[in-house]
């Protein structure tokens, strides 16, 4: 195994190398600039060509989740996973760069949903639905080998360690966050955050800022002793996919047969995805399991109304970076600084002739979509609240050692730790 990620890691100085060389040709040589004001012709070309990228990139997702499935499923193959998941990695992400992506196609999607004008390209459909519709029949098989984030991060996972149910079911929240904020900006029409906080788009290109490279090398130091740091505590889209994969039919399993309990796959995960047997030789009688029902009956929709309540209070600051209520902010709070040269937002704004008038409105309609997407964005964090409280205090029973089909990245890991062959 140690071979194995010398040999990946020596692919991955290759691939670098090569972006490199591919960005310092685009640099040294620009398209040319006629002082004749002479304006170069479009080709005819590029058009085509993009789309029949397109439907490669598309055609080559079905196959790698195909096979990645079949691995996983049939072969029950570790080292198939491995080979393929470099593969992802070269193709959706020193080639492709990282674009289009399934997790930045959630805001695709949504501002579709809201934004009627918007016209959704094919591949962002079929980049957000086909990973969801694999996982909701085999598992999330897309993480296992498709994914180029989960591939770079399995790179160097040299030395995971277990952190704890708890501390995993806090950090857990955390993508729950990140999903509901890039919903709201995409349906606001606010911003794509996905992408423009992605911490590894920027390396396959060489054009991230400093702050985003710091980042992304943060998260690959930290995934040497936490694996797959993103996946677990960022992802939005593995949001999605943990509620698609806990309704699948064919899920890996440890073992092909009954488990014999024999312990031995019980550290092999590292994204602790494995429940151990929890039997009860006490059982709760009933009127202690009714009391919690009635607990988190009574719980959840408080922790709702008390999510949506701070989320409608914090309308104004989400709404803060939006371009319309950021002018209406510069317009009636000018710099008191005369001197101070003017931002852009108002130069343009004045050499557009619109009136005050229109940007106030338009900022205020920006706002009310705000408030009432605070109120939803807040009352969905509640319930996520109330639904890891809830987890924690029912007690789920099972005697053998099974991957947990939410968590589970079907990595196959944990296949070649079983005697059962």
């Amino acid at each position: 195994m140690v071979m194995k990620r010398f040999l990946a890691l020596v692919f991955l100085v290759f691939l670098f190398s090569v972006q490199s060389l591919s960005v310092f040709g685009i640099q040294r040589f620009p398209k040319p600039e006629f002082e004749s004001g002479y304006i170069q012709p479009e080709t005819l070309m590029p058009a085509p060509r993009a789309e029949m990228l397109a439907l490669l990139d598309i055609a080559v997702l079905i196959l790698s989740l195909s096979v990645v499935t079949w691995l996983v499923l049939k072969k029950r193959s570790r080292k198939g996973v491995f080979w393929m998941s470099l593969f992802s990695l070269a193709y959706f992400g020193f080639y492709r760069e990282g674009c289009i992506c399934s997790i930045g196609s959630i805001q695709n999607v949504t501002l579709a949903l809201f934004d009627t004008s918007y016209v959704i390209p094919l591949t962002a459909i079929v980049f957000f639905i086909a990973p969801l519709v694999y996982t909701l029949f085999f598992g999330r098989t897309f993480c296992a080998g498709v994914c180029p984030f989960g591939a770079l991060q399995d790179l160097v996972a040299f030395s995971p360690q277990k952190l704890g149910s708890r501390i995993n079911a806090v950090l857990g929240v955390i993508p729950y966050i990140y999903l509901g904020l890039a919903v709201l900006y995409a349906a606001t029409g606010t911003d794509f955050i996905i992408c423009r906080y992605d911490p590894f788009v920027g390396i396959w290109r060489f054009n991230a800022s400093f702050g985003m490279f710091v980042f992304g090398g943060l998260l690959l130091v930290t995934g040497i002793f936490i694996a797959r740091p993103y996946c677990r505590f960022l992802c939005p889209y593995g949001v999605l996919l943990n509620w698609s994969s806990r309704f699948s039919r064919k899920h890996i399993t440890i073992t092909p047969a009954g488990c014999i309990q024999c312990r031995l796959c019980e550290n092999s995960c590292p994204y602790d995805a494995i429940d151990i047997p929890a039997t009860s030789k006490n059982p709760e009688d009933k009127r202690t399991m009714g009391r919690k029902l009635i607990f988190i009956t009574v719980l959840i929709p408080l922790l709702i109304f008390a999510g949506g309540w701070t989320g409608s209070k914090l309308h104004e600051p989400l709404a803060g970076v939006n371009a319309k209520v950021r002018l209406a902010k510069q317009i009636l709070n000018p710099p008191k600084d005369t001197g101070k040269p003017e931002t852009f937002e108002i130069q343009a704004f004045k050499s557009s002739g619109k009136p005050q008038k229109q940007v106030f409105d338009e900022a205020s309609l920006v706002l009310k979509k705000f408030y009432l997407g605070g109120w939803i964005l807040g009352g969905f964090i509640g319930l996520v609240f109330g639904g890891l409280i809830a987890g924690r205090i029912i007690t789920r029973h099972h005697a053998d050692y099974v991957p947990n089909k939410g968590n589970c990245f079907s990595c196959v890991r944990c296949v070649d730790y079983c005697p059962v062959k």
